[in-house]
């Protein structure tokens, strides 16, 4: 077949959208404290809020890939779009943390319409075998993108804009994303062997073989690590950094506070990790996509059990957003490049989906218990080191995964 284009209109549209979802999930982390502060909730009330948002996330994933795949990605896209806004500006009414909390869901549920479950799934149909890898790359380093701006734009609205107007701004600029929808249309589904297995088939050969249990349980510390230090790393910074003393670089550029800091450390991770995410890319379609996966794991594990054990201060704290970010994200286009790779193009949206539930499992309790483990002993030590385990765990799960093509049809299933 003849190579298409690397840059489709397909891939823009799907850049721009993600990234824009990105940047307003990004920066839930900032409203933390404003938050708190105006209604005098504990820690936990907000974090569960988020938690709540990112478990959603996950479990509305394999949905809306199911409708991508069953229906059209445009309307899997547009409907999580509207969920997205209408949960933005709900919150924005909440009064009580039970609301803030049910109006998360509405978001989680958004964002898995809008996110990476369904934008990756069409990018990676509509690109050529050859360009597949750095496609996917270049649509998850979107998303790194949108994490760029989102945490800063949020922490400058929040100077002259009280929380709730900042929310529905952001819902308005989801909706605006949705114009971007008519470019994204593909006639490059799957192989022909493919498409003459149903979706029943292709879940039970899935769920039948070992290396995708195995990608399930890796994906799981991805998701506690960025959904922890997503939702409190601001905060962490804000009150743990050591101060930012006149005359310095950062001092120098604005940064005069930790406050800004923590903003800025997301934006750092976001920077970084289009670098990150694009190598990623590239190395995934000409090395093994299983022990890329297991290094990154393991330099993750590295770089947060030194900066946790060593002095926090602003030179540490942009140091590792830069170690950190640009590994943060690398970990997608390799899981859903290695999805595609061993189980096939048809059902990429759904099979990707449910993987993506273990990692939205992990944001889950990395988000929640950064807040209780925070409102117990007022700090987020504990909760940090675990996820330095949960990421060697990580490391090692991946190492036994077999990367090849399963065979079409039930009688060949891996054991």
């Amino acid at each position: 077949m003849k190579q298409t284009a690397l840059f489709t209109p397909v891939l823009i549209a799907g850049c721009i959208i993600v990234m824009l979802s990105f940047a307003v999930r990004a920066s839930f982390g900032v409203f933390q404290i404003p938050v708190a502060e105006e209604f005098g909730w504990l820690r936990t009330e907000f974090s569960m809020a988020i938690a709540l948002q990112n478990l959603f996330w996950g479990i509305g994933q394999p949905i809306f890939g199911a409708i991508a795949d069953k229906m059209t990605d445009r309307k899997a896209i547009v409907l999580g779009g509207l969920v997205y806004a209408l949960g933005l500006v709900l919150s924005s009414t909440a009064v009580t943390p039970g609301a803030m909390q049910l109006y998360g869901i509405l978001v989680g549920f958004g964002i898995a319409g809008t996110g990476f479950g369904v934008i990756l799934a069409v990018v990676g149909r509509a690109a050529s075998d050859e360009n597949r890898s750095m496609s996917l790359a270049i649509a998850t380093a979107a998303g790194s993108a949108g994490q760029v701006i989102g945490a800063p734009l949020a922490e400058y609205l929040l100077s002259f804009m009280v929380w709730q107007n900042v929310f529905i701004a952001f819902a308005a600029i989801v909706i605006g994303s949705l114009i971007f929808l008519p470019m994204m249309k593909t006639e490059r589904v799957a192989s022909k062997a493919e498409l003459e297995e149903s979706i029943g088939q292709v879940l039970m050969k899935a769920f039948k073989d070992p290396s995708y249990s195995l990608i399930f349980l890796g994906f799981f510390s991805c998701g506690y690590q960025l959904a922890f230090i997503t939702a409190h790393f601001p905060a962490f910074v804000t009150e743990l950094c050591g101060p930012i003393m006149p005359g310095g670089a950062l001092h120098s550029i604005g940064i005069t506070t930790t406050s800004r800091l923590g903003a800025l450390a997301i934006s750092l991770i976001g920077i970084a990790n289009i670098i990150g995410t694009l190598t990623a890319g590239y190395l995934g379609k000409r090395y093994s996509k299983k022990y890329l996966l297991a290094g990154i794991y393991l330099g993750r594990t590295v770089i947060a059990a030194l900066f946790i054990a060593l002095p926090i201060t602003p030179m540490s704290v942009v140091i590792f957003s830069f170690a950190m970010g640009s590994l943060w994200l690398a970990t997608v286009p390799l899981t859903s490049g290695l999805v595609a790779h061993i189980y096939g193009l048809r059902y990429m949206g759904t099979l990707y989906g449910i993987v993506f539930f273990s990692h939205q499992l992990g944001s889950f309790l990395g988000v929640w218990l950064g807040g209780k483990m925070y409102d117990i002993y007022g700090t987020y030590t504990a909760v940090w080191w675990v996820g330095v385990g949960v990421g060697l765990f990580s490391a090692v799960v991946h190492l036994p995964i077999k990367e090849r093509p399963l065979p079409i049809g039930l009688a060949k299933v891996a054991g």
